[in-house]
């Protein structure tokens, strides 16, 4: 049976990210999400950097797309690392830059005078993409003890069930072994984001910043420490140029979850105003659609559901989950009958309004993941 216990616990406002609070939580998986250019990154590559020169066990690198891994982008992954010096003081000037090939990356010594490189035989990390998880099955990776996960927030696309992948790919690395800590980091640009649900993480969109929750599953499962970073800098010179009159800046200036601005109700309505309700179930959250005709004006308007659905067994639900029940329904945008035509013409025509911004974030994520369900019932 899985158990889940919560602990918050305030920390400290450092100069950047440290992970000092969270290793401290001694967790299998260490969730990390907060502003942009905060340091998480770096801080998590330091560390396996440093278990790698210590005890030579190695690093894995995960980003969604192979284009994350190409190019200038993988080049420089420890270019501050190296810029800083911490490269020759961590090895003591036996290696000062770092080697990229091949989705492998190597210390290695720069010699300017001679135009030298001779980069160490073995890489301290490798390179994994989610899209291409499929062809690493074969492989195997025993001395990999570090997994950094980075940016799997996004507020554009995920992959068709992703969160699956992300476990396989896990798997494909760690095998049978029970030494490895996972570190899954992101910015602020997606409260609703699936791995949340998939991973039982309920008191994400309730945290506060400079927050750490646990997550105990089972007896001998694992444990998920999940921080919410505090802003490191009150007052960033660069925040000049996030200044204007955007709520969306915050994200970037303070560490803010990302919420675009959606319409709200346009008018008053009665309930006999009411053509037709239809629910909406996801991420634990249930909302209420009704579409409404006042006057000339007709529209949709989506709310959250705060008491238990009346008719479950006749109502139109949409829900990611299978049913075999012919009222839920999976894709919002559908055309398959009749009813999901009248709801689905709503969107088309941008008719649609909602309670607050936050509702208007669920139904966009909800609109991504279940455009691609077709794709995952296939599997």
């Amino acid at each position: 049976k899985r158990v889940m216990t919560t602990r918050k616990t305030k920390t400290d406002k450092p100069k950047f990210y440290d992970l000092k609070a969270i290793l401290s939580k001694n967790a299998d998986y260490n969730v990390i999400f907060g502003e942009r250019s905060n340091g998480k990154t770096y801080a998590a590559l330091k560390y396996g950097l440093e278990n790698y020169i210590k005890t030579g066990k190695q690093m894995a690198y995960i980003r969604r797309w192979r284009e994350d891994l190409r190019g200038k982008r993988a080049e420089s992954l420890f270019a501050n690392h190296v810029a800083n010096g911490l490269i020759e003081e961590l090895t003591e000037g036996k290696f000062n830059e770092v080697f990229y090939m091949s989705n492998k990356w190597f210390l290695s010594y720069y010699d300017a005078e001679k135009n030298k490189r001779t980069p160490d035989p073995t890489p301290f990390c490798y390179g994994f993409c989610l899209s291409e998880q499929e062809h690493e099955k074969s492989s195997s990776y025993p001395n990999v003890t570090t997994i950094v996960f980075d940016e799997f927030l996004t507020r554009r696309y995920y992959l068709p069930d992703e969160f699956m992948l992300f476990m396989n790919l896990l798997s494909t690395i760690i095998r049978q072994r029970n030494d490895v800590k996972v570190f899954m980091l992101g910015n602020t640009v997606n409260k609703f984001c699936p791995y949340f649900t998939e991973m039982g993480l309920k008191q994400v969109p309730f945290m506060e910043q400079g927050t750490i929750d646990i997550y105990r599953f089972g007896e001998h499962g694992a444990i998920v420490a999940v921080e919410y970073c505090s802003t490191i800098v009150q007052h960033k010179a660069s925040n000049k140029y996030f200044c204007f009159d955007n709520q969306n800046l915050q994200m970037i200036t303070g560490g803010k979850w990302e919420l675009a601005v959606y319409p709200h109700l346009p008018c008053k309505y009665k309930p006999q105003d009411v053509l037709f309700v239809y629910y909406i179930k996801f991420n634990d959250v249930v909302l209420q659609g009704n579409i409404i005709q006042v006057g000339n004006e007709c529209f949709t308007y989506i709310h959250a559901k705060t008491t238990p659905i009346k008719d479950e067994e006749n109502a139109l639900i949409y829900s990611l989950e299978m049913n075999g029940k012919p009222n839920y329904k999976r894709k919002l945008l559908s055309t398959a009958s009749y009813v999901e035509q009248q709801v689905a013409r709503f969107f088309a025509i941008d008719k649609v309004f909602y309670q607050d911004n936050e509702i208007g974030e669920i139904v966009r994520n909800y609109l991504i993941t279940s455009a691609k369900t077709n794709i995952v019932s296939l599997k």
